[in-house]
């Protein structure tokens, strides 16, 4: 989907978390837009890329995804591959595998869960405290561990700049 539409399409949605939570708009549709490969790739209504840890109450579904650990252990509960590599000058592992995602009835259920999510887990105290500033939340969610890629900050910050250009 191109980045325009996407914000059309999902805006509301952010806007309403940003309301209730007092978290960016931008953030959230930067992440979504991320995560989901601007909505290509969200299925199940998933936007975010949260694991469901438990992956037996019928709200998950298995994906194959890629993640980056410093273990030549693939973390994954069906893996697939792992395969050395160093991103910002880090040796890291990159591992293919299949895991278990939250799935959502309705995008409005992913976007609420999502900003739910940072309240709930206190690692992202830091995070919660900037959360108006979307480039500080970025920082802040990447160094508490959202996402294994040790860019990622980095790439959030700059998929921002395809969503800010369309908010209004």
């Amino acid at each position: 989907m191109k980045p325009q539409l996407f914000v059309d399409k999902y805006l509301p949605h952010a806007r309403k978390v940003e309301e209730k939570t007092g978290l960016s708009a931008v953030a959230t549709l930067t992440q979504a837009a991320l995560e989901s490969a601007w909505g290509d790739v969200a299925p199940g209504n998933m936007f975010f890329g949260v694991k469901d840890t438990d992956g037996i109450n019928g709200n998950e579904q298995l994906i194959t995804t890629t993640e980056y650990t410093r273990s030549i252990n693939n973390p994954m509960p069906i893996p697939i591959s792992s395969t050395p590599v160093v991103r910002n000058g880090i040796k890291m592992f990159k591992h293919k595998g299949k895991d278990y995602f939250r799935k959502y009835a309705t995008p409005e259920d992913c976007f609420n869960d999502h900003a739910q999510f940072f309240f709930k887990n206190k690692r992202y105290a830091k995070a919660l405290k900037v959360c108006r500033d979307y480039n500080k939340f970025f920082d802040a969610i990447a160094e508490a561990g959202y996402a294994t890629d040790p860019n990622y900050a980095d790439t959030l910050k700059a998929v921002s700049k395809s969503i800010v250009k369309f908010v209004k």
